[in-house]
């Protein structure tokens, strides 16, 4: 399996020894040893997957990596989060998804009016099975824990990821920025309750409100 270190906060390095990973086209910035890289069709899910995210908006080009040596991957300076999993899934905005394990099973995700909150339609992307993904976010994430006891609210704008056995539910009437005088758009959050952890990113995000 391939082996995913971190080299500083923004770039990833990917140890390869025969084996291969997905990632997000063009994220490549270096590489050392013997490499072959393939664009996949839809996020490597094939017709279906392509037509998928077409209909759905969730747009994620994908490249396979296989070889030996090491890959450097980096988006725009983000800062990079790794993530293991361990048979759970992994719901992530396609635009945060840097690469995964090639064994690692990618698909789409009905969320509701939390996508459309976004403005970036009604479905996420999965990541699901055993290995390792890394995400990018602007500005180094935090990851809070949501229990039962413990629910969570989360600005739309701010969301990357979660994980576990959690339910959404898309709250209106309620804006963070609107309670300092800031918002310009529509007021509404994210309600996450349930087992599971979130990851925030300390940063904007445009969706149908605007700037929030």
């Amino acid at each position: 399996m391939a082996h995913f270190r971190l080299q500083g906060s923004r770039v990833l390095a990917v140890d390869l020894t025969g084996d291969s990973v997905k990632a997000k086209n063009g994220a490549m910035v270096a590489y050392e040893g013997d490499m072959t890289f393939k664009k996949r069709t839809g996020g490597g899910e094939g017709l279906r997957g392509m037509v998928t995210r077409r209909l759905t908006g969730e747009q994620m080009e994908v490249m396979e990596v296989k070889g030996h040596g090491t890959c450097y991957f980096a988006d725009r300076a983000s800062e990079i989060n790794l993530v293991s999993l361990h048979g759970e899934k992994l719901y992530v905005e396609a635009g945060n998804l840097l690469c995964t394990d090639a064994a690692l099973r990618t698909g789409t995700s009905f969320t509701g009016l939390r996508g459309s909150a976004q403005g970036n339609g009604l479905f996420t992307t999965t990541v699901e099975g055993t290995g390792q993904a890394a995400l990018v976010s602007h500005g180094a994430a935090i990851v809070l824990r949501v229990t039962p006891q413990t629910p969570l609210q989360v600005d739309p704008g701010a969301y990357v990821a979660h994980t576990g056995n959690l339910k959404q539910h898309f709250q209106s009437g309620v804006n963070f920025r609107a309670l300092i005088g800031e918002s310009g758009g529509e007021a509404f959050q994210i309600r996450f309750e349930g087992e599971g952890l979130v990851y925030v990113q300390p940063s904007e995000r445009n969706t149908i409100g605007g700037e929030i």
